[in-house]
């Protein structure tokens, strides 16, 4: 930066030189300060003397400086109040304003700049007065180069520590502050102890937690918080000595809370020695690597949160969500237990399975949510007839088991077995609903019906589908017996699934007669499986099986096939328009292809739709009335007939008989075989009769086997009739022959 001073005589010129015009030229160097290798200084340079200023500006030029000119103190004041300086060469005398007041507005305004004053004034009050306003040094004019150099290098060199010390003390002060906003913000609790336990400092989260205030827990000892019984614990954890990996880490104790604050704590605490922070924490003058134990700085997490999650997740996993009781894992791990104590007792133990009856009714009525409620009442039930040592757990659905320990007989099992059936016989009452359930119990004896877990709920749950076979509503003790025919089971579901495949399975038809008349009005088509070892079985040996196994859609694929392939055969010899009727499984006509199986099997065949009438039990209406409606009336407007099949036998509806497109209702069997009087009353056949006169409905009557039947039933005006006594099912070929006698 260049700058023209004009000069004007002044107390130092030379009145016979006159008025002189003195050129400085000062440029501002870029070259870095050679004593710092840092960044360059700015030094301002006043002077009124010409030659004083370009000497020193030629003595300072080259070494590392910013240099500014100035020639009086208004520009002086100009350029501070412009620029910022880290000195100021300063003379006192100045034509204008004095250099005492140029350090006057460095001070008032605070500005980080030192000052080397260098004036020809010989008095002492000028250098005190200089040195007063912060001058850094008072040199007199005229001046060696080395002491000038010397002294500006010496000022210079004080700032940049002064510099760094105020960095340094910043950064300290911002760390402090740092660290403790962090200390206190922290979700941990952040202690220290003194060599002695007792507390040195508290973070804020540490009083939040446990209550106190930080005055009330300093100086106290730590065994104030801890709960007695982790005391012996926490003296490991608390009077930590060692630091790095050998630490105390990880530590679960239970600390208390002040009294109607909180509940008590688990904290997972992890303490250091203070061998880890140098500062201030070591006793003076302790030689290397023995520094002497002061205290102990610790943080605590408090953890009480996932705890109580654990112990929730751990209770899901064991536990059955609905009901609470325990799960099938939980309860396999506590018959193990029972059976290694039974095995050092030489005793005996009983596990239970227990199976509810007619609960699939009750959810398909009245719905999954009031199922539930059911399966919840029964599990409380239960409980009421058990033993403290017992357990109850749910398998699943609606399937429970038990383990009754240590019995003395078998009547203990016998026993409880009675008080569950009876338990169970009372009614339910779900939100007005009264609804009557029993149960089918199996009973395996450890060790004589099995040794192992597996074992024993095998065979209880043998003994169970025993009881289910023979009626439900009762109990059975495993028998060696049942395991065969649980075996014949298996073998049946296999072959049956073979039977599919090898076309052992055929379709018979009973012939539905106008009993008055003799004439055939049509037939009821149903299955028969011609097995390789037992002969022809009728539906009901292997439909059940069917259906638990999964087996019913595909053999009802099978039947719409078979049926619609004879009625074609029946067609092609000229045999007349008779209707054929199937019976469909509710989980068939719950599935949504049903009526594209039925359409694209016709139309394959070439069946009119008029000679197909599907047969569906009442229960279908009740399982999912929109769907069945949907699926029927498809088939309606095809042309296919429907009919309900056992009607009277499930929960009638004539609401069900309006909204579905039902043409004919079938009498069961059931009510047929209570007619043993021509002459007497039977208000259900009678009832159903009246029922279809009034919807204008066909009426059939199944099961019919005596005249007096057939004679009641044409009696009362139900004409047309099936069963043993017109016809036993048949093959086609013989139907055929039937018909064509």
């Amino acid at each position: 930066m260049s700058k023209r001073h004009q000069h004007t005589p002044g107390p130092h010129s030379d009145p016979t030189a006159g008025p002189v015009t003195f050129a400085v030229d000062l440029p501002m160097f870029d070259e870095q300060a050679d004593s710092s290798g840092g960044d360059a200084f700015r030094l301002l340079l006043v002077d009124d003397e010409p030659r004083a200023l370009a000497s020193l500006h030629q003595l300072l030029q080259g070494r590392g400086y910013y240099l500014t000119g100035a020639a009086t103190g208004a520009d002086a004041l100009a350029h501070l109040a412009r620029s910022s300086f880290d000195l100021v060469l300063l003379d006192l005398r100045l034509p204008d304003i004095g250099g005492n007041r140029v350090m006057d507005f460095i001070n008032e305004k605070k500005m980080d700049t030192g000052v080397i004053v260098i004036s020809g004034k010989v008095e002492i009050d000028a250098a005190i007065g200089a040195l007063k306003r912060g001058a850094h040094d008072y040199l007199r004019k005229p001046y060696s180069h080395e002491e000038l150099l010397k002294t500006v290098a010496n000022a210079l060199q004080q700032r940049r520590l002064e510099q760094g010390n105020r960095r340094i003390a910043h950064q300290l002060e911002s760390s402090e502050k740092m660290y403790r906003y962090l200390v206190d913000s922290s979700p941990d609790i952040i202690y220290t102890l003194d060599r002695e336990g007792r507390f040195t400092f508290v973070n804020d989260r540490a009083c939040q937690l446990l209550g106190y205030a930080r005055r009330e827990l300093l100086g106290r000892h730590y065994s104030v918080l801890v709960h007695e019984d982790d005391l012996e614990r926490a003296r490991h954890v608390f009077d930590e000595r060692r630091a790095g990996e050998r630490a105390a880490r990880d530590v679960e104790l239970r600390l208390e809370c002040r009294a109607g604050t909180r509940h008590a704590h688990i904290f997972n605490t992890t303490s250091m020695t203070i061998s880890l922070n140098a500062i201030g924490m070591h006793l003076p003058g302790q030689a290397p690597g023995q520094a002497a134990f002061i205290g102990t700085y610790g943080i605590a997490r408090d953890v009480s949160g996932r705890k109580r999650a654990e112990a929730l997740i751990y209770h899901q996993a064991y536990h059955d969500i609905l009901t609470d009781l325990p799960n099938r894992t939980l309860f396999k791990d506590r018959l193990g237990l029972a059976m290694h104590q039974a095995r050092r007792k030489h005793a005996e133990l009983a596990v239970m399975f227990i199976d509810l009856d007619r609960f699939k009714l009750v959810n398909d009525t009245l719905g999954h949510v009031k199922g539930d409620e059911l399966l919840q009442q029964v599990a409380g039930r239960l409980k009421e007839c058990l033993r403290k040592g017992d357990t109850l757990a749910r398998q699943g659905g609606d399937e429970f088991t038990i383990v009754l320990p240590e019995l003395r007989d078998r009547d203990d099992a016998r026993i409880v077995a009675a008080k569950f059936l009876e338990r169970l016989h009372q009614p339910f009452d779900l939100d007005g609903h009264e609804v009557h359930i029993s149960a089918s119990i199996g009973i395996a004896v450890y060790p004589e019906h099995g040794e192992t877990i597996d074992e024993l709920l095998r065979h209880a749950d043998i003994a169970m589908y025993q009881v289910k076979g023979q009626g439900k509503n009762g109990h059975a003790f495993y028998d060696p017996a049942m395991q065969d025919a649980a075996h014949q089971k298996i073998a049946l579901e296999q072959g049956l699934r073979k039977a599919l495949e090898n076309g052992e399975l055929e379709m018979y038809y009973q012939p539905q007669i106008d009993a008055a008349s003799g004439r055939i009005l049509g037939a009821e088509a149903l299955m028969r499986w011609n097995h390789p070892v037992r002969g022809v079985l009728s539906p009901g040996e292997f439909l059940p099986f069917a259906e638990e196994s999964g087996l019913m859609l595909p053999i009802s694929d099978w039947m719409i096939g078979a049926l619609c392939r004879d009625m074609a055969a029946w067609n092609h010899i000229g045999g007349g328009r008779l209707k054929l009727s199937l019976n469909v499984s509710p989980q068939y006509l719950d599935r949504g292809d049903f009526f594209d199986k039925m359409h694209d099997a016709m139309l394959s065949h070439r069946v009119a739709p008029g000679q197909i009438e599907v047969e569906i039990t009442e229960n279908i209406c009740i399982r999912n009335p929109q769907r069945a409606i949907e699926q029927l009336n498809k088939l309606g407007q095809l042309g296919v007939s429907v009919a309900i099949d056992d009607f009277g036998t499930g929960y009638s509806s004539l609401a069900y008989l309006h909204r579905f497109p039902v043409h004919t209702i079938k009498i069961d069997q059931s009510f047929v075989q209570e007619i043993h009087d021509e002459h007497g009353h039977y208000p259900v056949v009678l009832a159903i009769i009246s029922i279809s006169r009034g919807l204008q409905l066909n009426l059939v009557a199944e099961g019919v086997e005596t005249e007096v039947q057939a004679r009641y039933l044409r009696a009362n005006g139900c004409a047309a009739m099936q069963g043993y006594l017109f016809h036993r099912p048949m093959p086609l070929g013989r139907f055929v022959d039937v018909l064509h006698a």
